[in-house]
């Protein structure tokens, strides 16, 4: 199973780069055909920010994103999520809100988080991290 973090559906609604949107639409166009994709509550408020303010997008376009990836399992935020949060931050460096999805994916028993942030190929809590614009 696969972690979706924010940039991968942030680039798929970014017309900015047009080989980074085509990637990422396919990949979540992908994943939604075969659930095997988890994303998190934290996503979808990183998402609907960034593609309010930056993107230029509409209320009801980001909405039906929304609705679309809620179709995949959702990790909610939670006390318990916030706290394993706070120990991979320490254990790894990471920024709180990085250390965030890797709690998430964790959480969701996923294997892989797809993400342009962090260290592409590295384990974090014996998730590995896959840059999908980088050839592994």
């Amino acid at each position: 199973m696969d972690f979706l973090d924010t940039n991968i559906i942030v680039y798929a609604n970014d017309k900015r780069d047009k080989h980074k949107q085509k990637r990422c639409v396919d990949l979540i166009s992908q994943v939604l055909q075969t659930r095997q994709a988890t994303v998190s509550t934290q996503v979808f408020f990183e998402y609907a920010n960034v593609a309010l303010s930056k993107l230029g997008q509409s209320a009801s376009v980001v909405r039906r994103q929304i609705e679309l990836l809620s179709t995949l399992p959702v990790i909610p935020q939670s006390a318990t999520l916030a706290i394993r949060a706070i120990e991979i931050k320490e254990i790894y460096g990471l920024s709180f809100w990085d250390a965030s999805i890797v709690a998430a994916a964790e959480a969701g028993h996923c294997s892989r988080i797809l993400s342009e942030d962090m260290n592409a190929g590295q384990l974090y809590c014996g998730i590995r991290l896959v840059n999908p614009f980088v050839s592994e």
